[in-house]
């Protein structure tokens, strides 16, 4: 079976973001792209209270300088296309107040058609939590919980009722409703989040470093599902972030996805036999602007294609 593929939208800081998340969003549909996909990253600190995934000493790469709102990008997106999922991998879902955060992707689920895929975790950023978070950084984890309950009530029918600690809705005609159920995937890695996900959410968006690992955890995550009673599949998204260059890196230290295209679709070949849904790539980093951008997407779509992803 083919797995589907989708593409990050241009959120940095070298996009014009009302003329290059359309045209993007359109040359990918074009190309054969089923999904088109943002991330989040609020701010850039200076000096950080803390190096980049909060490993000390690791600095935080400049492209995060400048990163458009990922709703705004997805609706944008979802305003110049007609097929393509629009997804986010991921919303820092504590980042926003739960009821406005559920209100938004209904709306721009109405209006896309049923397009929208809620990709959402708890981030890391100590500076993010501070300048924005509706829970302190310890809580982010209730915080995610809350925030999936308030979505599964605001998209649900009428009365909307819902008593929790950041929201209180005593009854309410909460509209407009999205075209469907709105699936919800989380970013996952230890076993308390992975539990989150096979109790409470329709999928799990890793991030690529690595066939192996991820094959690991994979399986990992599946015998969970069955050992807790899931019966519905769960929905799989890998987030491939490129490093991409103009030469194939040579070193022997090369991490996957870093190199040429033609490395770069060898590391999509590896990474697609382990059987997950779909795979986003993001190429956004490395293109001068968004010609570039579309040229390597298309040459990386069917070079993956002609290969077998």
């Amino acid at each position: 079976m083919t797995t589907r593929l989708g593409l990050g939208l241009p959120q940095m800081q070298q996009y014009s973001l009302g003329e290059d998340v359309p045209d993007v969003a359109r040359a990918a549909e074009r190309i054969g792209y089923e999904s088109l996909w943002v991330f989040e990253r609020a701010l850039f600190p200076e000096p950080a209270t803390q190096g980049l995934y909060g490993m000390d000493g690791v600095p935080w790469p400049d492209r995060y300088r400048n990163v458009a709102d990922p709703l705004v990008s997805l609706t944008l997106a979802a305003a110049a296309t007609e097929r393509a999922e629009l997804g986010s991998s991921v919303l820092v879902a504590p980042l926003h107040v739960p009821f406005q955060l559920a209100k938004a992707l209904a709306s721009l689920d109405a209006a896309s058609g049923g397009r929208v895929v809620a990709g959402l975790g708890t981030g890391w950023s100590l500076d993010e939590y501070a300048a924005s978070s509706v829970r302190p950084f310890e809580e982010r984890g209730k915080a995610l919980d809350e925030i999936i309950e308030v979505c599964r009530a605001v998209w649900g029918p009428d009365p909307v009722v819902y008593d929790g600690t950041l929201t209180k809705i005593a009854s309410a005609a909460v509209g407009p409703k999205p075209a469907r159920p709105i699936p919800i995937l989380l970013a996952a890695g230890n076993q308390r989040a992975l539990r989150r996900l096979v109790d409470h959410a329709d999928g799990w968006l890793p991030v690529a470093t690595g066939a192996e690992q991820l094959a690991a955890q994979w399986r990992q995550l599946r015998e969970l599902a069955e050992e807790r009673g899931r019966t519905r599949p769960v929905r799989s998204v890998l987030r491939v972030n490129t490093a991409r260059e103009a030469k194939p890196y040579e070193g022997a230290d090369r991490s996957p996805f870093q190199g040429s295209v033609d490395q770069i679709v060898a590391d999509l070949v590896e990474h697609a036999a382990v059987g997950l849904d779909e795979i986003l790539i993001d190429l956004q980093g490395a293109a001068r602007d968004a010609e570039e951008l579309k040229d390597v997407a298309a040459e990386v779509f069917e070079k993956a294609r002609a290969a077998g992803v």
